[in-house]
């Protein structure tokens, strides 16, 4: 609400051209929330804004901007006024910024930038994508072991403002290898002549920098820190990660398992922000595979026209049959694949995963059969044989989906693929063709058609 209200305040100011007035209402919110109101400006506005915005804001403001909005800006800008902008950007933001461009704008921006923006930038940039040297900042506060805490909070007066934080301090040697941390809190009620090394944590927990980004988060979950130290191979520190940058991966990775599932090829942009030819393009390759696919469907239902043509009436419960193995194999995936992330789940579980699913099966498929079974005698009025016919392969389609739906994510993670690809859409084909083969073979031994 009081956002709504900014927003409409912000436009008449802009409307008004009181751009004094303007600049004292921007000045008095919070940075993340003067980025929403501006997502929510004209594009042809947004720069006027962000002209207006106090320099020590500027920066910090930018960095909560989409993508396309920080791209819009920086390519209006001046150079001089674009470099300034990455200049003040912690690197790892500024480097998520130039891999979304353009190589000919990248080119400008690095050549105005300054020296060291310009090498921690590069640095960043030869780490692989989604990987903890990717998205790590260099932006850190390290001490050495012989400094008192004296010297240490001196140094941290001195660095401490262009660092992503201060919270925690990196102990190195001379070869810049991590040994230790110490925490500002320990600085502070620490005596000033106190040696560092003395006083330092030694149990260091980090991260490789070639870590995939996806393990980073499950790290940051398991020790709860808000910060943790990125280290080469050599165990030499060449940044941190901070925790607003696993919270950004966890919405990535959950966005992507998400559109996965639904049998949509994975998108970086907003969905008001992509276009309908984009949109097309990302969701037609699995409609074109799953239609295909599901003409072994239609197949099955043409081999047996003769046992339609005795009991008609078989057609009408088609439908539920594949629904109901569908969502049953749709539970199961779902579930495993969240276990799969989550790392509870291995290769290993597979027997005591599908002995459990069996179970939940049975019961499942025995209490919707016995549900289905009175509708059918009580309202459909439909014969005895056919009942049996439906209930029994009501059981057997459960069954089989939950089986399905347990295994093939955990097979696909074993083969090193996505579990999330053999999720709902997949499943449910292959559980529809196998519940209507189950449903006319026990319709042909029971009925003797």
């Amino acid at each position: 609400m009081e956002q709504m209200e900014a927003l409409d305040i912000i436009k008449e100011l802009l409307e008004t051209k009181q751009y004094t007035r303007l600049r004292q209402k921007i000045a008095d919110m919070n940075i993340a929330d003067i980025a929403v109101v501006m997502e929510q400006i004209e594009e042809s506005e947004l720069l006027k804004i962000f002209r207006i915005l106090p320099k020590n804001m500027a920066a910090d403001v930018f960095s909560y901007l989409e993508v396309d909005s920080q791209q819009f800006i920086i390519t209006s800008l001046s150079e001089r006024e674009a470099a300034n902008i990455i200049d003040n950007l912690m690197a790892d933001d500024a480097t998520d910024l130039l891999e979304e461009m353009p190589a000919n704008i990248v080119k400008k921006l690095l050549a105005s930038a300054s020296a060291d923006t310009r090498r921690d930038i590069n640095h960043l940039l030869r780490y692989p994508e989604d990987s903890a040297g990717s998205i790590m900042t260099v932006e850190y506060v390290d001490l050495k072991e012989n400094m008192t805490v004296e010297d240490a909070i001196q140094r941290i007066r001195q660095i401490g403002v262009d660092s992503e934080t201060i919270n925690i301090c990196y102990v190195l040697d001379q070869k810049r290898t991590l040994v230790g941390t110490v925490a500002l809190r320990y600085l502070l009620i620490s005596p000033s002549d106190a040696v560092i090394g003395d006083i330092m944590h030694e149990n260091v927990v980090y991260l490789n920098t070639l870590m995939d980004q996806e393990e980073v988060a499950r790290q940051f979950q398991k020790y709860d820190f808000t910060s943790m130290p990125v280290a080469d191979n050599e165990g030499r520190l060449v940044g941190i990660v901070t925790v607003d940058d696993v919270v950004d991966i966890l919405q990535e990775e959950a966005t992507e398992d998400i559109e996965k599932m639904a049998a949509i090829v994975p998108s970086d942009k907003p969905y008001m922000k992509t276009g309908v030819f984009e949109t097309w393009k990302k969701r037609i390759p699995w409609l074109l595979l799953l239609m295909i696919s599901a003409t072994f469907t239609g197949s099955i239902i043409t081999s047996f026209e003769d046992a339609l043509g005795v009991f008609p009436i078989l057609t009408a419960f088609i439908p539920m049959l594949m629904d109901t193995g569908g969502n049953a194999g749709g539970q199961a995936s779902v579930t495993i694949i969240r276990g799969l992330s989550l790392n509870e789940i291995g290769y290993s579980d597979v027997p005591r995963i599908l002995w459990k699913e069996l179970r939940v099966a049975l019961i499942c498929g025995m209490t919707l059969s016995a549900a289905y079974f009175a509708k059918l005698m009580l309202f459909d009025k439909v014969g005895l044989g056919v009942a049996a016919v439906v209930c029994l392969t009501l059981i057997a389609a459960v069954a089989i989906a939950k089986m399905i739906g347990c295994s093939l994510p955990v097979l696909a993670k074993r083969l090193g693929f996505d579990p999330a690809v053999m999720a709902s859409p997949f499943i449910t084909t292959i559980v529809d063709a196998l519940s209507l083969i189950i449903y006319f073979a026990i319709a042909t031994k029971v009925l003797h058609v």
